[in-house]
């Protein structure tokens, strides 16, 4: 993938986003290394995306996950792309605020969801094509900025979908699951996308959720993440 670095200049606080496919518990961790962060003096802001409540186009990304403009393989993955890109440009004053106020800001999702979501969708060339665009448009087009640290929470599907399956009610659907998150050969898709954007870029870090055939407690990932981020901070 090609690098589009923006033109944009931003404070120096540091910038983490949590990745993995649906059932990962991204917003578990991401809730808790915030809590950490504050519980040790820090100043630390937490951000989910999509924000479904706050956002014209996070309501339209709640909107196509319950299938309203149609299934997973009707619409083309670009289009959907615009949606979730929009909801961070509707939302990149409120996070370059938080980087100035914070020392740092905690994501859970970021640009990586999109390119691993829609990435997820084609193939070969075509995949490579969409990613490239993906990015040209949040972080040229749209200047928002690049994640210091990325962790990619990695969960096996048939474990995430169990996780999945107790989640409590979301804001955005009355389903159990949305479209992506019923869909089992979706989520594989999306996950080996992940773990070809983990293996291939020095700024992301990969945290197994499952040793053997034991799915790791969420304090033994927590304690593995403020591990990983102690370096940076002291940096």
């Amino acid at each position: 993938m090609e690098n589009h670095e923006t033109n944009a200049t931003y404070p120096t606080a540091l910038l983490v986003a949590f990745e993995g496919i649906d059932g990962s518990g991204k917003g578990t961790q991401a809730r808790r290394l915030q809590e950490h962060l504050a519980a040790q003096g820090r100043k630390a802001a937490l951000i989910s995306f999509p924000r479904y409540e706050e956002t014209l186009f996070g309501r339209a990304v709640g909107e196509f996950l319950n299938g309203r403009f149609g299934s997973l393989d009707e619409v083309d993955p670009f289009l959907v792309s615009l949606l979730y890109a929009g909801d961070r440009f509707e939302s990149r004053g409120w996070l370059t605020d938080a980087l100035a106020e914070n020392d740092v800001v905690v994501l859970d999702r970021y640009v990586a969801s999109n390119i691993a979501h829609q990435g997820a969708k084609r193939n070969g060339d075509a995949r490579d094509e969409l990613i490239d665009r993906i990015q040209k448009i949040e972080y040229g087009l749209y200047q928002l900025p690049r994640p210091n640290l990325v962790l990619l929470l990695d969960l096996p599907v048939a474990e995430a979908q169990k996780l999945i399956a107790v989640k409590s009610a979301r804001s955005y659907t009355d389903r159990k699951a949305d479209l992506q998150e019923a869909d089992a050969d979706y989520l594989q898709r999306v996950r080996d996308v992940y773990l070809s954007l983990a293996d291939n870029h020095p700024d992301w870090y990969r945290i197994d959720s499952v040793r053997g055939d034991t799915l790791r407690t969420v304090e033994e990932i927590a304690g593995e993440i403020v591990e990983r981020l102690t370096p940076l901070l002291k940096a």
